[in-house]
């Protein structure tokens, strides 16, 4: 079995190409290179890949493009251990649901893997919403705090950013009950709005779609409009299935908008999943709020839309099924297929939602109502 330190030696690789993005530099393209030399050591150190491949008969030096590296579906995370990490080595390990009877994905992680993690997810996250390292902003998070979801890589992410950016007054909103289930804050989290708008201090709001729906929904009576000072921004991560009302997206943005002061391009969303190491953040295409919400992975993750019929990349403006290729998946598999379904937008995509008979996805059950 390949050496850990094959493994040390490609995140270290994989670290500074991260860290050249992230201060700015112009920087020649790493993906192709990386990804192959990433899957001849998961290939031959996570079983279910390795015996995918030998199923298969998939040799990598007879591979001519690193689209061919061999997909894992995401479904396979609930049935199998996919990782090169052995039982006393996993320290942490993320899950995509801990609320239903379905069984949940299990995403394990060393520390070394871990800050890895981190890495990318801080990095871009400070790229795609433009902030430096040492940036301070009032961080107002609608989950529970890291220590009530300690296998939500969504809070662990959170947490991340809140540590990295929020100042004195930053806070999480919503607890965990006895179920599991995240329950909102509703009216402490209107007067910490209120409060952060009285002042100067930017606020990054975070949180899931249907906690948004719940702050929306607990709002008092009477109270007028907030408006949150110049360069706030709202995230919202999704997640809606299995949980009472739904919002469309471009109501729910524009119901935020309207309620905490924000132009249409402060409000935000990110795409994940506790089987990534990566985000996605999204952009207008076009002048905002005209045009679809296109989302980029960053440079070290790619996405493709595929054929579900031929497995085959679509044409620009077509859809097809999510492919995700993420190079910091390091202790994992590079090459994901979600059950979501998405439009080719050039390098990126827009995203428009599960495909037929998938099973709701991760913290969109996390959310009840309060």
């Amino acid at each position: 079995m390949t050496n850990a330190a094959e493994f040390r030696s490609f995140a270290a690789d994989l670290l500074a190409w991260m860290d050249a993005v992230g201060e700015g530099n112009n920087v020649a393209d790493r993906f192709p290179t990386l990804a192959w030399r990433l899957f001849g050591l998961q290939s031959e150190c996570v079983s279910p890949l390795r015996d995918l491949c030998r199923a298969r008969g998939i040799a990598r030096d007879a591979l001519r493009d690193w689209r061919d590296i061999p997909v894992v579906p995401t479904r396979a995370f609930k049935e199998f251990s996919i990782t090169s990490l052995s039982p006393d080595q996993q320290t942490a390990e993320f899950r995509s649901s801990q609320t239903t009877g379905r069984d949940f994905s299990r995403c394990s992680h060393d520390p070394e893997s871990l800050a890895l993690y981190e890495r990318s997810a801080l990095t871009w996250f400070r790229v795609a919403q433009g902030l430096r390292p040492g940036d301070r902003r009032r961080v107002l998070v609608l989950t529970p705090p890291k220590a009530e979801a300690p296998h939500s890589s969504l809070v662990h992410m959170f947490d991340l950013i809140c540590r990295a950016h929020g100042d004195e007054g930053s806070a999480f909103l919503s607890a965990g009950d006895s179920t599991g289930a995240w329950v909102l804050a509703a009216e402490a989290a209107w007067a910490a709005l209120r409060e952060a708008a009285a002042g100067s201090t930017p606020v990054l709001l975070l949180g899931t779609a249907f906690s948004f729906v719940h702050l929306l929904e607990g709002r008092p009576t009477g109270q007028p409009p907030v408006r949150l000072p110049t360069g706030s921004f709202v995230l919202e991560t999704g997640g809606y299935k299995g949980r009472s009302r739904e919002l469309p997206k471009s109501d729910l943005h524009a119901a935020l908008g309207k309620a905490l002061g924000l132009a249409p391009q402060c409000v935000r969303t990110e795409y994940g999943m506790c089987e990534l190491s990566s985000q996605a953040y999204d952009t207008f295409r076009g002048d905002p709020p005209a045009g679809p919400r296109v989302f980029r992975f960053p440079p070290w993750a790619r996405a493709v839309v595929v054929s579900p019929e031929t497995g085959r990349e679509v044409a620009d403006g077509e859809s097809g099924l999510l492919r995700v290729y993420d190079l910091a998946n390091v202790r994992s598999v590079l090459a994901i297929e979600t059950e979501d379904l998405a439009v080719r937008c050039g390098a990126g995509f827009e995203l428009l939602g599960r495909a037929a008979r998938a099973e709701p996805r991760g913290c969109s059950l996390m959310p009840a109502a309060t």
